[in-house]
């Protein structure tokens, strides 16, 4: 382990000489406010703290400067205005196309490049992904779109597909997923007017010649309890407004949607959002092969669910009887179930009457009053789930191509940021362990993973302490007891859940956890947890149920009698649950942390096996007003992500490293033009036992050890073969000295600048 000199405890007084030594550095780097929009690499920053980090960023915003690189992440801020200028298809050919992409402005199109070249050097780990984080409105969404419209133009095939003219270019499709996915995932919530209510990972595929031949989507999570329940000001899934709005006269008569309608699950529909286009959707759906038919079901079956919500019940008479409708509800229940193509008379059975199977006695049993309305919201959220879920389907098979045909992928993941509302849930908890999961893996894979390397190299260095966000990590979801473990297992004692109990369960088991607090002033039963972003206050009310996801058999079973042809797609008989509906009853419960942790365990395997890149989404102020920047809000973000500590790492260490092996097997034809010296070594474990006879015996050696160390910080595509040997030649004479024992040691910052960082041979 690194030696954590940083961390040692020193004596006051020497505390604070360092501390008002600091603080005059601060001070004099902050004289010349003028120039700090020119730090467009925070690594050049001296000294690297919040302060100065902070001040050099609010610059740069003020002048319209909105990316700036931090080390290994670029940090892109919000600008809540359209810039249509800084993602031109021209601008996209500048970055795509020059010799060194990062002595360009700093720019996600950099990054994009950076990711594009390291497939093309093929060099392990040969596929790479983007990680876009940020909290949400900080623009994550618009970013991944920015990233798709790169690739999809610059790495484009120079032949265009031949024959029918409706198949479009897998670029075309490929872009035409983002307006489908948008319309159907997100929504306006009370931080973001696009708020992804889902996570996505997307592999762009590349064939051997690196052009962008398929790609696929995998999704997490969709929050699908917005489609019957929508938190003050906020407003449902974008495609139920678009459908409101943007039907014509005819299709509202088919649809049954009159204009001015008023619709329970439909609030806020007064605002108009740009989010709120109907054509371009449309247009999409049809270029992934959806027809305007397959459409037309689609947003039938939505009103369909409108009309459902406005379902209302009442209490009855006799509690041995249903429960009645409210009069101005009954002719929703009739157009629900004509939209559905359910029998009405189906349907309201399956709301309102439960079937208990005991041996081999069935009995009926009238629900209550809320039992009804939440079959009702289950009925509209299960459709809901089940089209989104084909949707993607769809759309990955329209895209998608046999392995065959590509050899290496891009990855874009964009997963919604992290939450903290008056009322958190179970959906809250697992978007916030998502980002936990994300924010982790750039702890292992950056701050610490590096910093151990140096030490095992026998750098010398100074432990940089971090947050380690890894007790949050094992209190959520960490064996044998963590908040996931006993949500399901409160679930398998399949009783009613006591939310004083559990909230007593989680205390007394995980009480050694410094991440787990209460409210005590709530009388609501709650958690909170210090999350690597700040503290979350979680409601336990229904959270057992959300877990559970029960889908009464009743409601399965009159999706499967609909007539309609969407439907039938979503809820196929089977011939096992054709006639024996006991086999749901005695189903195992999967629960829907189990399934989101599963699906987030795999993303993290596909991560871990790729080149990571990280951008980092920042939101200058929580009411999304252009050009407005709140330091305080600002400063929070930055220190929750690491992103100080990063600088720190990138500004003293050494970024970029190539291993030894595939170093000597890609430029092995170059010893020839190191000298004839017969007993040079390939290998990694002959290098370190030579490399001292190698450079008192031989010049030739030391061209090679400068040729490595060159070509760590000049492996971008355009820099040739010819620019290195030739740069090498250059410094040769001057950088001689800097060669002790087989070592290239890393020139001062003042002589080269952090541009020209030299890399420690293995």
């Amino acid at each position: 382990m690194p030696k954590q000199e940083n961390g040692q405890k020193e004596d006051s007084i020497f505390q604070n000489d360092l501390s008002e030594s600091l603080e005059e550095e601060v001070r004099a780097f902050l004289s010349d406010e003028e120039k700090l929009h020119l730090f467009d690499d925070l690594t050049k920053v001296n000294p690297v703290t919040t302060t100065t980090v902070l001040k050099c960023l609010q610059a740069r915003y003020t002048v319209n400067l909105f990316y700036t690189n931090a080390g290994c992440s670029l940090v892109a801020l919000n600008p809540f205005q359209p810039v249509s200028c800084l993602y031109s298809p021209e601008l996209m050919r500048e970055y795509h196309v020059a010799l060194r992409p990062q002595d360009l402005k700093p720019h996600i199109f950099t990054v994009a490049e950076q990711a594009y070249r390291k497939v093309q050097s093929q060099i392990d780990p040969v596929n790479q992904s983007i990680i876009v984080s940020g909290e949400s409105g900080a623009g994550k969404t618009w970013t991944s779109r920015c990233l798709m419209k790169f690739y999809a133009s610059v790495a484009a095939s120079v032949i265009s597909p031949k024959g029918n003219e409706t198949v479009e270019r897998i670029e075309k499709r490929v872009l035409d997923s983002n307006p489908v996915m948008e319309a159907f995932g997100n929504a306006c919530t009370l931080r973001n007017n696009n708020s992804s209510r889902f996570g996505k990972y997307i592999q762009l595929q590349l064939d051997r010649f690196h052009h962008l031949c398929s790609a696929s989507i995998q999704t997490f999570l969709l929050e699908k309890t917005r489609v019957a329940y929508q938190a003050p000001n906020e407003r449902n899934f974008h495609i139920f407004y678009q459908i409101t709005k943007g039907a014509t006269a005819e299709e509202r008569l088919e649809w049954n949607l009159p204009e001015g309608a008023d619709y329970r699950w439909l609030p806020n529909s007064e605002r108009n959002l740009d989010e709120d286009c109907f054509e371009v959707t449309r247009d999409a759906m049809f270029h992934l092969g959806i027809d305007r038919s397959t459409q037309n079901n689609i947003f039938k079956v939505l009103s369909g669910l409108l009309h459902l919500g406005n379902v209302q019940f009442s209490n009855p008479v006799d509690e041995s009887q249903p429960c009645e409708l409210e009069d101005k509800t009954k002719d929703f229940v009739k157009t629900a179930g004509d939209l559905l193509k359910i029998p009405v008379e189906e349907l309201l059975e399956s709301l309102r009457i439960r079937t208990i199977t005991a041996g081999k006695q069935v009995f009926k049993k009238p629900c209550s009053r809320a039992e009804c309305e939440t079959r009702r919201d289950c009925l509209a959220k299960v459709i809901y789930a089940k089209l989104f879920e084909w949707l993607v389907l769809v759309i990955n098979e329209s895209i998608y191509a046999d392995p065959s045909v590509w050899t290496s992928f891009i990855g874009l993941l964009d997963v919604y940021g992290f939450e903290a509302f008056p009322e958190n849930n179970l959906e809250q908890l697992c978007i916030n362990y998502a980002n936990e999961k994300l924010q982790q893996h750039f702890v292992a894979h950056y701050l610490k993973a590096q910093q151990e390397e140096y030490a095992a190299e026998g750098l010398q260095w100074s432990f940089i302490n971090y947050q380690d966000n890894q007790n949050c990590l094992d209190l959520i979801e960490g064996n044998p007891l963590s908040i996931f473990s006993l949500l399901n297992e409160e679930c398998r004692l399949n009783r009613s859940s006591n939310t004083d109990l559990f909230q007593t369960r989680i205390e007394k088991a995980l009480s050694n956890n410094q991440c787990l607090s209460q409210n005590k002033f709530s009388k609501k039963p709650n958690f909170i947890i210090s999350h690597y972003a700040g503290k979350v206050c979680y409601q336990l009310a229904a959270m057992v149920e959300k877990n559970k996801d029960p889908i009464p058999p009743e409601l399965v079973h009159v999706l499967q009698n609909s007539k309609d042809p969407l439907l039938q797609k979503l809820f196929p008989v089977t011939e096992r649950n054709q006639n024996n509906i006991k086999t749901q009853n005695r189903a195992a419960v999967v629960t829907v942390v189990s399934k989101f942790k599963g699906s987030l365990e795999h993303l993290m395997q596909i991560l871990n096996s790729t080149t990571p890149h990280y951008i980092r989404c920042i939101k200058p102020n929580a009411d999304c007003k252009a050009m407005t920047f709140k330091r305080e809000e600002v400063l929070s973000q930055l220190q929750a992500c690491g992103i100080v500590e990063a600088i720190t790492i990138s500004a003293a260490g050494f970024p970029i490293r190539i291993p030894f092996q595939s170093f000597t097997e890609r430029y092995e034809i170059l010893r020839k033009l190191c000298g004839s010296n017969k007993n040079r070594v390939c290998d990694k474990s002959n290098y370190h036992s030579a490399k001292k006879k190698a450079y008192l015996d031989s010049a030739a050696s030391t061209f090679c050890k400068l040729l490595y160390a060159i070509l760590f910080s000049k492996q971008e595509r355009g820099w040739t073969l010819k620019n290195t040997i030739q740069s090498t030649r250059n410094i040769y004479s001057r950088k001689a000295n800097s060669i002790q024992d087989g070592k290239i040691q890393r020139p001062s910052s003042s002589s080269i600048g952090h541009a020209e960082t030299h890399a420690a041979l293995p």
